[in-house]
């Protein structure tokens, strides 16, 4: 089995220069059982409009991007500055290593930080394992809509999950 040397792992806010492998990455993780829809850039630059740097803390094994958790504000709303959207993905080839948890760990630390109080993320009912990490990082499900999609000729809910932080107060100072 693969092992991880925590030693070697570097967590750190995405660059400009982490664009190809945030792209490539992008594209192998979010498919039809983790994704409604296919996450297909254009080019760096419709990329980075929507995932400038900073807006995503990535890992690190030896200076390879394996993983990332991104994140943002929902809305532009100052009544919902206190709230933080994150998605996250974990090449194959290092899943099940510990770098999620590291990476959920890393982006509560930088939440609260920033004043932030609450994490939350959406999750297809299908991608059970993505759930079940999930909740052992804390996460707990706070609605879900019904047949929401229809992919790989199945009707799949959308499942709205949240985290609350205790350090953050206030009214948060928008992460990205």
């Amino acid at each position: 089995m693969k092992q991880i040397n925590k030693a070697r792992l570097t967590i750190r806010p995405s660059e400009i220069k982490d664009v190809r492998e945030l792209i490539d990455l992008d594209h192998l993780i979010w498919t039809e059982d983790t994704s409604p829809g296919p996450m297909l850039w254009r080019s760096q630059e419709d990329f980075l409009l929507n995932a400038p740097p900073g807006s995503q803390l990535v890992a690190l094994q030896d200076d390879k991007l394996c993983g990332y958790v991104g994140f943002g504000c929902p809305s532009r709303m100052e009544s919902n500055r206190h709230v933080c959207e994150v998605n996250i993905a974990v090449h194959p080839n290092y899943q099940r290593l510990g770098i999620g948890r590291q990476l959920m760990e890393a982006i509560k630390e930088h939440a609260a930080a920033h004043a932030i109080r609450k994490l939350r993320l959406r999750v297809l009912s299908c991608n059970e394992s993505a759930i079940s990490f999930y909740r052992e990082c804390g996460f707990v499900e706070e609605g879900r809509l019904r047949e929401e999609f229809y992919l790989g000729g199945r009707y799949v809910d959308e499942i709205f999950m949240s985290c609350m932080l205790t350090g953050g107060n206030g009214y948060g100072d928008h992460l990205a």
